[in-house]
């Protein structure tokens, strides 16, 4: 699989990241299968979090052979020094590791998150502590909001940043695009999530797969890989699949392809075509 270099920082990652919801509630023999197929497949990117149920838990053992080969990022929803810390250290005992590649302040999201983590025992203390010790490499946020993302942008030098990357926000709500550029301005690594969701789950729709609290693409591989061509196109470095293991393997089986033929206007009036009503848009 096509490597890049995530912004300015030295690691050299695969384009598509392992995000470990894919092992979310499996067996360990599942997750020690799924983290194989990643591994054989070119994958060297890893993303968890303690929020994901046992995710944390299932990533550890299977990832333990490979850990000194691949770059794992993990995250924490805590807003304070003293609580990021104590996460950090279950997470280290979680994964069975010592140190982070990527360590990154989850789900910042209103404005009291950005006050709270830059505050003077705010959780950007520990991070940067952390980083000192040699416990993280690597600084970053990940965000659904664009306008509290590009404020922690402006506050402190991170390293990377986790944004909703998506067609149907991009094109339909002009949602997002203003992150991508900041991003190339400053040298940020920027990963992509939500590169195959659609819409809303409607009242009453069988839901296909339950790890997704939207709908995502399936059953229509030309609009999946449209929108992993669209997501490519706004300078993500990576992208992180949806998290399920058919999906996951939907988007390592064609992001070659995707990335050998880029965006056209064939696709564009493709994911045109199959944009969610105002209403039934994600965010």
């Amino acid at each position: 699989m096509q490597k890049t270099m995530l912004g300015k920082t030295d690691f050299e990652v695969s384009k598509v990241v392992f995000g470990a919801i894919v092992c979310m509630d499996e067996s360990q023999s599942d997750a020690d299968r799924f983290v194989s197929y990643a591994v054989d497949a070119g994958i060297n990117y890893f993303d968890v979090a303690p929020s994901y149920g046992n995710a944390e838990e299932r990533l550890g053992p299977a990832l333990s052979a490979y850990r000194n080969n691949v770059i794992l990022a993990c995250k924490t929803m805590e807003r304070s020094a003293k609580g990021a810390r104590n996460e950090l250290e279950r997470s280290f005992k979680n994964l069975q590791t010592d140190y982070f590649d990527i360590y990154q302040m989850h789900a910042l999201s209103e404005d009291k998150d950005i006050d709270q983590i830059f505050a003077e025992d705010g959780a950007l203390k520990t991070f940067i502590e952390a980083k000192k010790e040699g416990l993280i490499r690597r600084i970053g946020i990940t965000a659904h909001s664009e306008k509290i993302a590009l404020e922690a942008l402006s506050r402190y030098a991170f390293d990377t940043v986790m944004f909703p990357i998506n067609w149907a926000l991009n094109m339909g709500k002009n949602f997002g695009i203003r992150l991508p550029e900041a991003c190339i301005e400053k040298q940020i690594g920027l990963v992509g999530i939500k590169a195959l969701a659609h819409r809303k789950w409607r009242d009453g729709e069988a839901v296909a797969y339950p790890k997704s609290w939207c709908k995502t693409i399936y059953n229509d591989d030309r609009l999946g890989i449209c929108a992993i061509k669209y997501s490519l196109s706004c300078h993500a470095d990576a992208l992180v699949p949806p998290g399920n293991f058919e999906q996951f393997s939907f988007m390592v089986k064609h992001i070659g392809e995707c990335m050998a033929n880029p965006l056209n206007e064939e696709d564009i009036r493709y994911l045109k075509d199959s944009m969610p009503a105002d209403d039934e848009h994600i965010f």
